[in-house]
């Protein structure tokens, strides 16, 4: 891959730290009694965040190899790391994900959080900018620099605004994300030591022998694999979600789960790729089953943070069994179904928090008959319930249908099983749906609901927007990463095994 250098604004660098300066500006200035000041502040600065984020997709080459928008300047000289930032196919969508996602987030929360507010909205601007950095990153030590340091703010936000366990979601959280990581530190310093570089571009070309390989290969896999999160290091996930706020199961949902996708085709692909395919039949077989085991795991659930959440970790399993069959069709429709879940998994997380804010419950047999109180909620949840389920002309279809295409192509057998996703995800959805919002009302919390209020519209109707945008017109998500994938599948068919 060769780095096209554009004479451009640093609209990486501007994504980056706009919402972080934001973020430490509002944490400085914030006290509860300053607490509107504060929401306005948070608002203004996460839309002025996103906006450098635009011209990244308008101004894209769709037809340009190698990486976009790069920016380098020397960082520690003295051991060659460089602050090197870029994009390509694979990422770019990433980038303006988590800054929109970051705006839904603030307006989530602009009535619910009443105390330490700025700390609150300070901590997502900070999360949003070193979770951008993660999909720019070209410097090794600069990715695991932001990818460790997304672990602080989401920790602060589980621990301190979670529910009655939250201490310990947040410690489980911690230990689980950051003990996988550490191998990735061996494995980023050994790579540095065999090319003397940090430069990530550089370790696709490093030639290495079968042994390293695969034991790189597996250092990556323990971190990118628990943040994913693939079976069997799955369980932190539901009892996190569960116990954090809204706006936390929202941003964890939707944009760092990705972090560790990401991650697979940033570095063990293309760094790995002779054990990649060695190894891939082990990937393969875990994808399949967290799709039709942990889908079945969902359907038995009775709150309903619980079900979305292992809903996720299903869907998860689609993107990784995507990744390592090896086809166009599979690959693309992996980084498809992620961004397609930033959208409907995130509105999932905030339609149940528009109910638990109301009647302070999460479980299903709490509610029934929701739509003769809130009709307009009840459109939307149905909505998003669909498209979880892969319902056509939403987004959770194109991404499905596209990795199921392409294991068929891979294997009809595994094509047969990932299939089954299409059915376990209407089973627990619209079983979910069926209990919360339709029959008659069953208790007089429900009877006591009002429908949403126009902030509350206002962002489902967003959500709503680019779900039903992406699977109507997926083409200009489509058309950016095909040259990327294609380079991408052709350096992994090619061994890199050191003579």
């Amino acid at each position: 891959m060769q780095s096209t250098i554009n004479n451009l604004p640093p609209y990486l660098s501007l994504s980056i730290w706009l919402p972080i300066l934001f973020g430490v500006i509002i944490l400085a200035v914030g006290r509860d009694s300053r607490a509107g000041l504060v929401r306005v502040m948070a608002l203004v600065g996460s839309i002025v965040s996103m906006l450098p984020t635009i011209p990244l997709f308008t101004q894209f080459d769709n037809a340009a190899h190698g990486v976009q928008f790069v920016e380098s300047a020397p960082w520690i000289e003295r051991f060659n790391i460089f602050y090197t930032l870029g994009i390509d196919g694979l990422s770019l969508w990433f980038v303006p994900l988590t800054a929109f996602i970051t705006v839904i987030v603030v307006i989530s929360a602009w009535e619910v959080i009443q105390e330490r507010v700025a700390q609150y909205m300070g901590a997502f601007l900070i999360l949003s900018g070193l979770m951008i950095g993660v999909f720019t990153a070209l410097d090794g030590l600069l990715f695991y620099f932001f990818f460790e340091a997304t672990l602080i703010p989401m920790y602060i936000i589980i621990g301190v605004w979670g529910g009655a366990n939250r201490v310990y979601a947040a410690f489980k959280f911690f230990l689980y994300t950051f003990l996988g990581s550490l191998l990735t530190l061996v494995a980023l310093v050994y790579l540095y030591n065999k090319s003397g570089s940090w430069d990530i571009l550089a370790w696709h070309q490093l030639p290495l022998t079968r042994n390293e390989q695969i034991a790189i290969f597996c250092a990556f896999f323990m971190a990118f694999a628990v943040k994913v999160p693939m079976f069997p290091v799955h369980t932190w996930l539901p009892d996190v979600h569960v116990e954090a706020p809204t706006g936390g199961s929202a941003v964890l949902a939707a944009i760092m789960l990705k972090l560790g996708a990401y991650g697979f085709l940033r570095f063990s692909l293309p760094i790995a790729p002779d054990a990649s395919r060695e190894l891939a039949p082990v990937v393969i077989v875990l994808s399949l089953i967290a799709v039709v085991y942990v889908g079945l795991v969902a359907l038995v659930q009775k709150d309903m943070k619980k079900l979305v959440a292992y809903s996720s970790i299903a869907h998860m399993g689609f993107v990784t069994l995507g990744f390592f069959m090896f086809n166009a069709m599979g690959t693309q429709g992996a980084i498809m179904q992620m961004i397609s879940h930033g959208f409907v998994s995130g509105a999932m997380f905030l339609c149940i928090g528009v109910l638990y804010d109301q009647a302070h419950s999460r479980q299903i047999a709490d509610y029934g008959g929701v739509v003769n109180r809130m009709p307009k909620f009840a459109a939307f949840f149905i909505l998003f319930s669909m498209a979880n389920c892969g319902l056509p002309a939403t987004s959770g279809f194109v991404g499905e249908f596209m990795v199921i295409l392409g294991a068929v192509q891979f294997n009809f057998v595994t094509g047969i099983l990932a299939a089954t996703a299409l059915i376990l995800g209407a089973a627990y959805s619209l079983w979910m749906a069926k209990r919360v919002i339709f029959g008659k009302i069953t208790n007089h919390h429900v009877a006591e609901l009002k429908d949403l209020n126009n902030r509350e519209f206002l962002m489902l109707g967003i959500l709503a927007i680019a779900t039903l945008y992406m699977g109507l017109y997926p083409a200009p998500f489509t058309d950016t990463m095909q040259t990327s994938v294609a380079d991408l599948l052709q350096h992994v068919a090619q061994t890199k095994l050191a003579q």
